[in-house]
């Protein structure tokens, strides 16, 4: 049976809701970014407590970009006050984590870079040759670009791990052999610990305007913009081996099935709402706000749900050795029955993605995929959900699940989510 792997697609609606799948999109192939340090069966836990500080720094980051581009606040920002009420002092490291990233080049000649394409930021940008810190990564020279343009304005952004910070210019970027000219970027002077160290060299996000922190256009509304993409749709099909970001359209050769349509209720981040968090078919956690988002490998949420949702999971505990947010289930029985419902369908999460691996080598406890982070009121669907997930019981064999987001532009009237069984091609259909 062939591995199951969910599609992420932003799509642009004409007329009726109809998805255009028989654009000819192109695909990048992506991979993910994992720890070098990291031990086989046992969960990184060093890269998970940091990747919870910089998945903070990111929301924080991008509420208060939403607040200066659209003059109110985010509706799932916290309030000053309990922003005051959250924990400080805590420790900053590599995050190391989990991202799925690919190539795009820069500049005239081009210049290329792997990239990680985050679906809850929206900003590009990538190391500059003026850059001191940026470790082995390949720089971009303004200079030596003939299409460069300065736009003589800096930016920052803060990680949990260090501030980001250089100028913005625009030049031309390429996907997968689509263009976008004039497109806005920060070429960074300084980069934070896990930028400077990872295998990745910059960043594109994938989110809405309203959360750049550079009040930019990102990389593929330009592309839409401009006409080089036959549809406003990208594609994230994430699997085991043959991942890829597909631009242009959801790829027809990847999938077959009916689609289910839920609405986004915010548009800034690809925001749903989810009808509730199921244990063995019981709904545990009504009705609540979700972000999902490429950019993490957990499931996280309020410290109150997620103790409600592990309290329903036998053999579940607390585990505060590690950090308080963080639970641990015996290894060997790991739940099969956790489900999430977004509108008329139920998502089935794959127990081997639930697993972060062993609390630590030759440990019973294993790190579960679910954790709780004070201060929040929505949900972050990350890797775990995004990645893979089984099929429903009605499923024929070889059937998978598939997830779209769909996005209406440039006016962003309608956004929407949508889920359907699908089947894979064997073998999958190359890259172009």
């Amino acid at each position: 049976m062939p591995a199951a792997a969910i599609l992420v697609s932003l799509l642009s609606l004409s007329s009726v809701f109809a998805l255009p799948t028989q654009s000819p999109g192109v695909a990048i192939p992506i991979q993910k970014r994992v720890s070098s340090t990291a031990v086989p069966g046992v969960a990184d836990i060093a890269s998970l407590k940091a990747q919870l500080i910089r998945l903070s720094s990111k929301y924080e980051n991008n509420f208060a970009a939403y607040e200066r581009n659209t003059g109110v606040p985010h509706p799932l920002a916290p309030s000053q006050a309990r922003k005051q009420a959250a924990p400080t002092g805590l420790p900053l490291t590599d995050a190391q984590e989990v991202v799925w990233f690919g190539s795009i080049s820069v500049g005239t000649p081009p210049k290329t870079f792997a990239i990680d394409f985050d679906t809850g930021s929206s900003d590009l940008f990538v190391p500059g040759s003026d850059c001191q810190n940026c470790g082995n990564h390949p720089r971009y020279d303004r200079s030596a670009s003939s299409t460069s343009k300065d736009l003589k304005r800096p930016f920052t952004l803060q990680y949990g791990d260090g501030e980001s910070d250089g100028d913005q210019v625009t030049d031309t970027v390429t996907v997968a052999g689509l263009t976008a000219t004039g497109q806005t970027l920060g070429v960074a002077t300084n980069y934070s610990s896990s930028f400077a160290s990872g295998q990745t060299d910059g960043l594109m996000g994938l989110a809405y305007p309203s959360l750049s922190g550079l009040n930019a256009t990102p990389t593929f509304n330009t592309l839409i913009a401009q006409k080089a993409v036959p549809a406003g749709v990208f594609s994230f099909l994430l699997a085991e081996s043959g991942s890829e970001l597909y631009l242009g359209g959801a790829n027809k050769q990847r999938y077959t099935g009916d689609i289910s349509w839920n609405k986004v209720t915010k548009e800034a981040y690809w925001q749903i709402a989810v009808a509730s968090a199921n244990v063995a078919g019981k709904a545990v956690v009504p009705g609540f706000e979700a972000i999902v988002d490429s950019g993490t490998t957990l499931i996280v949420g309020d410290t109150a749900s997620v103790k409600k949702f592990w309290a329903q999971i036998p053999g579940a505990k607390e585990a505060n050795d590690i950090q308080q947010g963080f639970y641990s289930v015996p290894c060997d029985s790991v739940p099969k029955d956790v489900s999430f419902t977004i509108g008329d369908k139920t998502i089935l999460i794959n127990p081997q993605w639930l697993n972060l691996g062993a609390v630590s080598q030759g440990s019973t406890q294993c790190v579960g995929g679910i954790v709780a982070q004070d201060g929040v009121d929505f949900w972050i669907l990350g890797d775990v959900l995004m990645r893979v997930h089984p099929p429903p019981p009605s499923a024929q064999l070889g059937d998978l699940s598939l997830t779209y987001l769909s996005h209406r532009m440039p006016t962003s009237l309608l956004t929407l989510i949508t889920i359907a069984s699908v089947s894979p091609p064997s073998p999958p259909p190359n890259a172009s």
